[in-house]
């Protein structure tokens, strides 16, 4: 089992920790918006769930139906991700109604909010290893899926300060409030989420600086070429799609090519990990002078 599969099945195993503890602090209380934070840990659970099976699917090695590979998998992850947190704040919103309508003092308010503070920190830190190593290992599945928790942490963290000044206060009507406020944070969150896996499912290029990179690595390692143009991108899951023309001089052998497409692939692939470089080589009497000049 590799290092995604692991935190993926350690998303599942926090959700359901946390998802107890905020429900626990729900009932403690009888706050709307504690209960909001733990509708919001039912969606982290699913979604948990949801992306391990596309990190499964996304790692299934090419086939005849599907010769690029599985890794747009983990874009329909992060799409679904982004779905269930829409049904989640649209879940609290109904019980912000019925709260704004019955405000009702909270029960034994502290131990209720240490429970749901304890839970957030639970929170913060593993939503901080899934992004940091999601981002290593590039895979959207997992940053989604931390960035989920870290939005989660800081409705908890508003949340928690909340229920505190309505239990000093005795301003019953906060708390249904704060439990709309959370809502609309996270259809926030649900809709950027939404919108990044789309640009995925786009086949949108790579960020400029790599891309900016590349065209660097093409322009100083492919010594025995004259230039490079019609340099294309696209990124999908953890794999890189890159391809481009090589012009080289009419009089070089395919073996020399052949080294020279073979020195800039292993240059490529050092500088963005997985990659798959299509090269197509081309006589100089194909060259655009308007691509990328050979040092």
């Amino acid at each position: 089992m590799n290092h995604i599969h692991t935190l993926a099945i350690g998303s599942i195993v926090v959700g359901f920790v946390v998802l107890g503890l905020k429900y626990l602090a729900y009932h403690l209380t009888g706050s709307v918006a504690l209960l909001s934070d733990a509708i919001e840990s039912i969606v982290n659970v699913v979604t948990a769930v949801v992306a391990l099976l596309a990190i499964r699917w996304s790692a299934k090695p090419a086939d005849d139906e599907h010769p690029y590979g599985h890794h747009k998998a983990e874009y329909f992850s992060a799409v679904v991700e982004g779905v269930l947190i829409i049904v989640a704040a649209l879940s609290i919103l109904r019980e912000a109604y019925f709260g704004f309508l019955a405000p009702k003092l909270l029960e034994t308010p502290w131990q209720g909010l240490a429970v749901n503070a304890l839970a957030g920190f639970i929170n913060a830190g593993w939503a901080w290893l899934l992004i940091s190593r999601g981002r290593h290992l590039k895979s959207p599945a997992l940053v989604a899926d931390g960035r989920h928790l870290f939005t989660d942490v800081i409705s908890s963290v508003g949340v928690v300060g909340g229920v505190g000044v309505a239990a000093i206060s005795g301003w019953a009507i906060l708390d249904p409030a704060l439990a709309a406020a959370v809502a609309l944070n996270i259809l926030w969150s649900g809709w950027g989420l939404m919108r990044e896996s789309v640009s995925g499912l786009m086949d949108e290029a790579i960020a400029p600086k790599t891309l900016a990179r590349i065209r660097e690595i093409i322009s100083t390692k492919a010594e025995g070429a004259i230039e490079a143009h019609d340099l294309r991108s696209r990124h999908a899951g953890r794999m890189t799609f890159i391809d481009f023309h090589l012009v080289v001089d009419g009089s070089t052998t395919v073996s020399i090519a052949h080294d020279i497409c073979d020195r800039l692939e292993r240059a490529i692939k050092q500088e963005i990990g997985d990659a798959l470089i299509t090269i197509h080589v081309e006589p100089d009497n194909k060259a655009k002078h308007s691509g990328i000049v050979v040092l």
